[in-house]
């Protein structure tokens, strides 16, 4: 019943959708030339009670003001009662201002009393503002801040905090002295994690990096910052959990390796997964091999979440766990 009732909204969706991407175009114009030209991107994700039309209704919005949609991802769980959905679409700014839009969308989440209604657009709207904490491991680190000066992640990089010192004249010191970033060096010990002074810090930041931070933040911390804080663990949650799972992993012989990148909770490394990667390992590697590919899926997996939510891809679902689209 679900899937037939989101087929039939989407496809009439589709159909007006399709009509306002004509009503964009001048005679004898084709949408490869001055039309694209002139859009700009947006994306809006949607999270409410489920009913029929609600695909239909988010497909007007953006249709009536002369937007169109690229591409919808909806996720309807079964017996379930609640809707999620992830729309790509093009608008002309000058016909639906940036102000208006979230006007139009804030309708919609009051008329469906939504639980999330996120309307993106990255050339117009602010970077997200992150700080990234790390401690002696630097792969992880080096990979953001790479991603991050080759444009991949849309993010301004604010500081970078750590419990561990670099000497100057190291290749990270020298990219953030290069680039302006800050570099704060706090050491911490068992009795005082310096957690009043990062949360100084990172006050004015959309969302926090763990960046192979091996310091637990305290549920004071989490609570005292309100946000959301990404993590990357080193070993294929919900296995292998704690310190030095590498290790854990290489002793009980497993034939797969992974990393996991999740929201940080005061349950320690079990927070909703928003990533995960993989790797085959054999009776043929060794413990440093076992490492060596866990740093590069670390890299990847973490990159990879980071990026994935800045497009809003993720979602909060049920009490510990994520729709990823």
């Amino acid at each position: 019943m679900a899937t037939r009732k989101l087929c039939l909204s989407f496809n009439r969706a589709l159909g007006v959708a399709n009509r306002s991407l004509k009503s964009l175009n001048s005679p004898g114009e084709s949408l490869d030339s001055r039309t694209y030209a002139s859009l700009t991107h947006g994306i809006h994700v949607f999270h409410c009670p489920d009913e029929v039309g609600i695909v239909a209704k988010l497909s007007e919005c953006i249709a009536s003001n002369g937007g169109n949609i690229l591409g919808a991802d909806v996720f309807v769980p079964e017996n379930k009662n609640v809707f999620y959905s992830r729309s790509e679409f093009i608008f002309d700014p000058l016909k639906w201002p940036r102000a208006q839009m979230d006007e139009d969308f804030l309708k919609l989440l009051k008329r469906f009393n939504a639980m999330r209604s996120v309307v993106r657009v990255p050339l117009l709207d602010p970077k997200y503002k992150i700080a990234v904490l790390a401690s002696k491991q630097d792969h992880c680190l080096v990979d953001l801040l790479h991603g991050w000066q080759e444009g991949r992640l849309p993010v301004d990089i604010t500081r970078v905090i750590s419990n561990h010192e670099r000497v100057p004249n190291t290749h990270v010191i020298r990219f953030l002295e290069r680039h302006g970033i800050p570099y704060h060096y706090l050491p911490t010990t068992k009795e005082n994690k310096r957690e009043d002074d990062i949360l100084e810090l990172v006050r004015d930041t959309d969302f926090l990096v763990l960046a192979r931070y091996m310091q637990i933040l305290s549920g004071k911390f989490l609570r005292g910052y309100g946000k959301d804080i990404i993590n990357i663990h080193h070993g294929l949650l919900p296995s292998f959990k704690g310190g030095n799972p590498s290790k854990q992993a290489f002793d009980s012989g497993v034939k797969l390796i992974g990393a996991t990148s999740h929201f940080v909770t005061e349950r320690l490394d079990a927070g909703p997964i928003i990533e995960q990667m993989v790797e085959r390992v054999s009776h043929r590697d060794n413990l440093h091999s076992f490492v060596h590919k866990s740093e590069n899926l670390e890299k990847q997996c973490l990159i990879k979440a980071v990026k994935s939510y800045c497009e809003l891809r993720v979602l909060p679902y049920e009490q510990n766990k994520t729709v990823v689209f």
